[in-house]
């Protein structure tokens, strides 16, 4: 309902008391620039989470698109525990917003400002609202502190003035109050108070909402917290911190803090945070006391003793409520009344602290993401470059190693031959004492040499030639073994580790295939090249020795004594022919080795083709990294770091124009961010192309430690009103130094100042190289130096040197460099 009270906006802002309306004019245009900062901000925010949206669903098919919001309103970004379920390991995986950054972002893009007015009682909070407002809104004088059920009072604008009950951030309450039966100058006391005549809950938690055709309520809320009897401070600004913003205020009237106050303000600061402008509202028909009678501005009242006690304030603050020189934002302690507009200061103090600790900690979700981003694409970069060499070193290796062991299969037959000849005639007498000395298994032996049946013959003779081909067969291995040695020494060893890299890098179904080529190259080259008592030369051993078996002929089975195990084993080993036992194991050799062959070319087959698909998936994801999400995510980081800057010194002031190129143009700046001199180079990117480029540059520059060599980069600002608001310009403030080198060499120099220059030159180049960086602009005009000194020490200009060209074409990454830095930079074919 709409009160027929003062009609506010027709009075003036600059009405009675201290403030006035020069200080109401500073309070909006700190609250004005606040909110258009935090748009901003609220913007990059948006976009960011976009972003993490985009790059979610463009890896996973599964993910549906998400619908914008068309309401202005700041958009929910994913949960920061969002894995890329869609990609392969180790690719992107990781890029998510984390959930904790995401919701603290949220929470201060959704949350404006308000002023609250905390203070000793409720008659010093109203005097307070007074003054900030310029106009008597609220009664000089409320009952005695006992009786006060002062509720909670809410300042809000609007075109008409209006006066009502609302539960906070619900609902009105249909009521009917005082101010709506007739006119007024103030707000009648009743409605300002709880009244005690058993009205239901609701009543009481209510809080009074007033909207008045204000200019200071037009950019924040001023909320006046309800008596302290009803809702302790604390409980107060645990209600609005979740939905605002709080510039804290305490109104005092007395000299000291009472017990109650201190307990309050105790309570507060276990609390809470929030730093407190402290302000004593002169009494009431008092007059403003002359300066000659007011304490001198270096005496410490005993409310300033009293804070620092509380913690509030420290000893080095200015009692005066002076600005101090650092931008955090601090309890500041105001009592001579004339000194109001103060409060200007800190709530610019307040609000700025807001947002750039939201600002920085935007920048490093971005700068985090974009080394992330950085780092996979160089690994995938390098796995296109490598993986096929791998591919190809495997198969020319295994060639290798395959026509070396064929050549040995080739060319060692006659060495086998004499190999085993040799072998014989040195185990001969060994295998002999053996089979004498040998004990049958599951075959009984009479002690006293009687003969013995037919079937123990045979299984006696069985079991000596399993002895004789078994010990056989374990030294020609051996030996043919050891010649081949080297060859796995050389080629097996690098040929495992070579696949065991293309393993890693491959799915499920592929990695099974790299573990059956590995068993085949083991199987052929470490496996089958040994003899076991099962193989086909075995059988060919028992085939002879059956042979030599039937040559033995008795009339009655003999006696199995010494002297026939000795004979049985004589006879077969005698008859055995070394030319053809070499000649049986060369062609199995050869017929193995080729067998082995064929299969591990037909694995490898399989596993390049299992990699070209991977591979064209992976320069698919690196080209979306490099063309998009990259140069993308590049330019949310420099706006983010940007609006850090701005909000920390402000817009550079341009001042001479000291040159112009295609795309910028390079002023001097007397002054900022603590620089001085500085250089400001104005760079307008004609497209987005030239817009991710310097965004990508700059991010590279900022991540480069200091250099002597190097002209420091001091930070950067994003202009959006270039020009008279035409376009958008990057203002990148660096350090400035007086003349370059083609200057230099015209004015003359000695050659031992240009020894010197390019010594130092160098210099700044390999530490460039260091980084992972090269320059590609190096020329006569990007080598800036002092005058100062004789020898002109020059510092070589990186991107940020004071150049004709345009910034986006002065530094690049290093073309060719398989290496990573410390600063999460890469080559240049990774991102550029």
């Amino acid at each position: 309902m709409e009160g027929d009270g003062v009609p506010w906006a027709s009075e003036p802002v600059s009405g009675p008391g201290p403030g006035g309306g020069g200080m109401i004019r500073e309070l909006c245009r700190g609250f004005g620039r606040y909110r258009r900062y935090l748009g901003r901000l609220r913007q990059n925010l948006r976009e960011t989470q976009k972003f993490f949206r985009d790059i979610k669903c463009s890896h996973n098919h599964s993910c549906p698109s998400s619908p914008t919001g068309d309401d202005g309103g700041a958009e929910r970004g994913p949960a920061g525990d969002v894995a890329e379920t869609g990609l392969q390991a180790g690719q992107l995986s990781c890029i998510a917003f984390p959930a904790k950054e995401e919701k603290y972002l949220q929470q201060i893009v959704d949350c404006l400002p308000c002023i609250l007015i905390l203070g000793q009682d409720c008659n010093v909070k109203c005097q307070l609202l007074n003054l900030l407002l310029g106009v008597r809104v609220l009664p000089a004088r409320l009952g005695s502190d006992e009786n006060c059920k002062l509720r909670r009072l809410r300042f809000t604008y609007g075109t008409q003035t209006r006066v009502s009950l609302a539960l906070p951030g619900q609902y009105e309450l249909v009521h009917t109050l005082v101010a709506h039966q007739g006119n007024w100058e103030t707000i009648p006391e009743e409605d300002l108070e709880v009244q005690e005549d058993g009205e239901d809950a609701a009543h009481v938690l209510a809080e009074l909402e007033v909207t008045m055709h204000h200019a200071l309520l037009q950019e924040v809320d001023i909320v006046v917290a309800p008596c302290q009897g009803l809702r302790p401070a604390v409980d107060v600004l645990g209600d609005l911190v979740n939905d605002f913003l709080p510039v804290v205020t305490y109104a005092l009237h007395k000299d000291e803090l009472s017990e109650r106050d201190e307990r309050e303000l105790q309570e507060i600061r276990k609390y809470f945070s929030f730093p407190v402008f402290f302000f004593k509202v002169p009494k009431l028909g008092s007059e403003i006391i002359a300066s000659s009678t007011r304490r001198l501005e270096n005496e410490r009242s005993p409310l300033h003793h009293q804070l620092i006690g509380l913690g509030y304030l420290s000893s080095s603050h200015c009692n005066c409520g002076a600005p101090g020189q650092d931008t955090k934002a601090q309890s500041m302690l105001v009592e001579q009344s004339e000194k109001l507009r103060h409060l200007s200061t800190f709530s610019h103090q307040v609000l700025q602290t807001r947002l750039v600790d939201a600002a920085k900690a935007l920048n490093l979700v971005h700068c985090r993401s974009l080394d992330i981003f950085i780092n996979q694409a160089f690994d995938m970069q390098r796995d296109l470059q490598i993986t096929p060499k791998r591919l190809e070193y495997t198969r020319k290796k295994e060639n290798e190693l395959y026509e070396s062991l064929m050549n040995i299969a080739n060319r060692k037959q006659e060495e086998m031959k004499d190999m085993i000849v040799e072998t014989l005639n040195t185990m001969k007498e060994e295998l002999l004492d053996d089979a004498a000395n040998m004990e049958f298994k599951d075959v009984i032996v009479p002690e006293n040499g009687e003969p013995v049946g037919t079937r123990e013959i045979k299984c006696c003779i069985r079991q000596i030639q399993e002895l004789i081909i078994s010990r056989l067969n374990q030294a020609v291995a051996n030996k043919l073994i050891s010649s081949v040695d080297y060859l796995r020494e050389s080629f097996v060893g690098t040929l495992e580790r070579c696949l065991q890299s293309l393993e890693k890098s491959q799915d499920v179904s592929v990695h099974i295939t790299s573990n059956y080529l590995k068993q085949i190259l083991n199987a052929a080259y470490h496996v089958e090249v040994t003899f076991h008592s099962g193989s086909s030369v075995t059988r060919m051993l028992w085939e002879q020795i059956k042979q030599i078996i039937q040559r033995i002929t008795w009339v009655s089975p003999p006696a199995i004594t010494l002297e026939w195990k000795r004979k049985v084993a004589q006879e077969a080993i005698e008859s055995l022919s070394a030319s053809k036992l070499a000649k049986s194991i060369c062609s199995q050799f050869r017929t193995r080795l080729n067998s082995s062959h064929e299969a591990f070319a037909a694995s490898l087959r399989q596993l390049e083709a299992g990699h070209s698909g991977r591979l064209e998936k992976t320069e698919d994801l690196w080209l979306k990294v490099r063309k998009d999400h990259a140069p993308r995510l590049a330019r949310l980081s420099l706006e983010s770091r940007s609006l850090q800057d701005v909000l920390l010194h402000r817009k550079p002031k341009l001042g001479q124009e000291l040159g112009r190129g295609q795309y910028g143009v390079v002023y001097l700046c007397d002054n900022w961010g603590g620089h001085f001199p500085c250089a400001l180079k104005s760079v307008v990117p004609p497209d987005e192309k030239h817009w991710n480029d310097l965004a990508l540059e700059f991010h590279y520059m900022r991540s480069l430690p200091k250099h002597e060599r190097l002209v420091d980069l001091h930070g950067s600002v994003i202009d959006y009103g270039y020009g008279g608001g035409s376009s958008i310009a990057v203002l990148l403030i660096m350090e400035r130094l007086h003349r370059d080198l083609y200057t230099g060499l015209k004015a003359g120099l000695t050659l031992e100042t240009r020894l010197q220059i390019a010594l130092d030159v160098v210099e700044g180049i390999r530490f460039l190289h260091s980084q992972g960086l090269v320059h590609r602009d190096i020329k006569l005009k990007n080598v800036l130096g002092n005058t100062t000194t004789p020898s002109m020490s020059m510092p070589l200009a990186s991107s940020s040197g004071i150049s004709a060209r345009a910034l986006s074409s002065s530094l690049k990454h290093l073309r060719g460099v398989p290496a990573k830095t410390i600063s999460g930079t890469m080559c240049e074919e990774v991102l550029t």
